[in-house]
C-alpha cells in the first residue's frame, strides 16, 4: 500500500481543524446561552414580555414623582417608561448619583410573574450637558483652572 500523499494529508488536517473550530464555537455558545442579557424598553415588555426570571436589561426614563424609598432605607421602587408603556421597578442597593426622576436609566435584572422588574444593577444615564456636582457651583475661571490641573 502506498503512503497517503502530502496533498491529501494537508486536506485531512484542514478538515479536522475546521471541525474542531466549529465544535469550540458551539460549545462556547452553549455555555454562554444563559449569560446573554437582552435589552428591552417598557413597550416591548408590555407587548412581548421575557420569561419570568430571564436576565434582561430594561431601558427608559424614570417617571416623575415615582421614586419611593422603602422603610429599610436601601430598597427603592420607581417606574420606568418610554412614552408608550410603564414598568414598575424595585432595586435594593446604593443608587448612582445621576439617578433622578425624568432621567434615563438602564436596569439589569429580571421580570417577575407579577410584572415587577427586580433590578440587580442600575446604570444612570446623563445627557451631553452633564456637569459634575462639584463643578456646578464654581465660576468659569475656577472651572478652567480645575480642568487645567487635572489634564497636566
Amino acid at each position: 500500500m502506498s503512503a497517503v500523499k502530502a496533498k491529501h494529508q494537508r486536506l485531512v488536517l484542514v478538515i479536522i481543524a475546521l471541525v474542531a473550530l466549529v465544535a469550540a464555537g458551539v460549545i462556547a455558545a452553549w455555555a454562554l446561552r444563559n449569560q446573554a442579557s437582552y435589552f428591552y424598553v417598557p413597550s416591548q415588555i408590555a407587548s412581548d414580555p421575557p420569561a419570568p426570571g430571564q436576565a434582561v436589561r430594561l431601558g427608559g426614563m424614570v417617571q416623575a414623582n415615582s421614586i419611593r424609598t422603602r422603610e429599610d432605607g436601601v430598597t427603592i421602587d420607581f417606574v420606568v417608561g418610554d412614552g408608550k408603556a410603564l414598568v414598575p421597578v424595585r432595586y435594593s442597593g446604593i443608587v448612582p448619583d445621576l439617578f433622578v426622576e425624568e432621567s434615563g436609566v438602564v436596569a439589569e435584572g429580571r421580570l417577575q410573574a407579577d410584572g415587577t422588574f427586580v433590578a440587580d444593577t442600575l446604570l444612570a444615564k446623563h445627557d451631553e450637558n452633564y456637569v459634575p456636582r462639584e463643578l456646578q457651583e464654581m465660576n468659569d475661571a475656577h472651572k478652567k483652572a480645575v480642568v487645567a490641573e487635572t489634564t497636566q
